[in-house]
């Protein structure tokens, strides 16, 4: 190449590299400036970009200016101290610096072979927080468990459900497949859903127990017990059931103790999605809520959502590895070699769908071990404490109420409609949350529970302080006050 950057050239590394890094550094120096929730319409890059690659490479600095005054604008900042919505997406110090030795190191670890310490890394890390959460010795490396990154949670529920699908088929013949029955709250995610679809579970064989405000939205180990003997009479293969710790809708906790003695009695694969509190769980206070998980076969928490390790990191542990290898393997003849076929290590590509997958163990180990345990904890602890306060406001101001019991640091609350329209009152908390979104000031998202509309504070970004949070109530209490006065 004559001019521009070479493929690969350390001083040019080097030079651009530094110039990224303070790029990236003047954004979180300034992220507070932008409108957290992007205020661009659809379609506004296309009269931005031109419609084809330049022939001619440009410079570095062009390339940013570009980023500065075209991309920015159409980014919804996820780590602005002003981001309240959906959950936390979290990034740190540590979890960029492991990102960009992953990247610099780019390699394709699907195999022990093609990195040894790849694997080996990802094995140890993830005893670590094995040990971390208290999760049986049966999760650990160490016997016939394990843990395994995944990008997301699921990816997670997805990989777990085949695996546990083929397991039951080898048992019952695989023409059983129609007669497969799957158990899980109408407040788990919908990645559920899309696991059945992917799984070839039949629609009508997919029993999404309803919940309620008298438990929490947390699901009724006798609905479960029910619908298990239900499906048995009739016939049916009931083979997996997904409770949630922390529901994305409200963070309800399911009850693991009790539905999982009703999962294993059953001979049901058990499944417990902690992607968002799980990281919670390191703290003593907040281990009971996984109370139970020694009844699982497997157990899934997303370090890149509260555990300041960037996205993506989802952690998926197993009591029988050898249950995913059977579901998952391929071995064809160019990935063969001694170390595999001797069975003397682990070859992750067997674990997940694709076969590809990267380094994501560096940014999880810098992590632990840049922040260390006591301050990881120390950062969960302040964002319930903040979420608390946010909850001891909402409390305070009569034309509001919190809906459900708050666990971790979310926040659910609506507006009060006036004479208890409930028609009314959930056209009321919509036009509050597109009202203060589109001041750009600060984002919250919503759900509905109970028919409701409801409203969603998350609090989990990295830079939030107490100041953050008395002022997004005080610009939801004055566009209330707006709404209120002008119906």
């Amino acid at each position: 190449m004559e001019s521009g950057l070479k493929p690969m050239d350390a001083e040019q590394l080097r030079e651009n590299g530094h110039k990224m890094v303070d790029f990236i550094a003047d954004y979180y120096k300034t992220i507070e400036n932008f409108p957290v929730l992007s205020q661009v319409e659809p379609g506004y890059l296309r009269d931005l970009i031109p419609d084809s690659a330049p022939n001619s490479p440009e410079s570095f600095q062009q390339l940013l200016d570009d980023v500065r005054t075209k991309i920015l604008p159409g980014v919804t900042h996820w780590q602005s101290p002003n981001y309240f919505a959906y959950y936390p997406s979290n990034s740190s110090v540590a979890g960029f610096l492991g990102e960009m030795l992953s990247a610099g190191l780019n390699i394709v670890g699907f195999s022990w072979i093609t990195s040894p310490a790849a694997t080996e890394l990802e094995m140890i890390v993830l005893d670590w927080l094995a040990k971390l959460l208290k999760l049986p010795e049966d999760f650990h490396s160490t016997g016939n468990g394990g843990g395994v990154i995944q990008g997301t949670a699921s990816e997670a529920i997805l990989v777990v459900l085949l695996a546990a699908r083929d397991k039951v088929l080898k048992r019952v013949g695989k023409n059983a497949l129609e007669k497969l029955v799957v158990y899980t709250s109408d407040q788990t995610h919908s990645a559920f859903q899309k696991a059945c679809q992917i799984g070839g579970i039949h629609p009508e064989n997919c029993r999404v127990l309803k919940t309620d405000s008298s438990t929490n939205y947390a699901l009724s180990p006798d609905l479960l017990k029910e619908a298990i003997s239900c499906d048995v009479a009739a016939g049916l293969i009931p083979f997996f059931f997904c409770a949630t710790v922390g529901t994305t809708s409200s963070t309800a906790v399911d009850p693991l103790m009790a539905l999982g003695k009703i999962a294993t009695s059953n001979e049901i694969w058990f499944h417990v999605d902690a992607a968002y509190a799980g990281s919670a769980c390191i703290c003593p206070e907040y281990r009971p809520y996984i109370d139970g998980v020694e009844e699982a076969d497997s157990f899934n928490m997303n370090a890149h959502k509260w555990f300041l390790t960037n996205f993506d990191c989802s952690v998926l542990w197993v009591k029988d590895k050898y249950s995913l290898i059977q579901s998952l393997s391929t071995n064809p003849e160019f990935l063969k070699n001694k170390a595999s076929q001797a069975d003397m290590v682990v070859d992750y590509k067997d674990w997940q769908i694709p076969l590809g997958r990267r380094f994501r163990s560096l940014k999880l180990w810098m992590v632990l071990r840049l922040y260390g345990v006591e301050n990881l904890k120390s950062y969960i602890r302040n964002h319930i404490k903040l979420a608390k306060h946010f909850e001891e406001l909402v409390t305070q101001d009569p034309r509001f109420e919190v809906v459900t019991p708050r666990i971790f640091s979310l926040v659910c609350f609506r507006l009060l409609p006036p004479g208890n329209d409930e028609n009314h009152g959930n056209k009321l908390n919509q036009d509050l949350l597109e009202t203060v979104n589109s001041t750009g000031k600060l984002f919250i998202s919503h759900t509905v529970l109970s028919g409701k509309y409801i409203l969603r504070f998350a609090v989990g970004a990295p830079l939030t302080e107490e100041r953050h949070v008395n002022e997004a109530w005080k610009i939801l209490q004055d566009e209330a006050s707006t709404l209120l006065e002008n119906p």
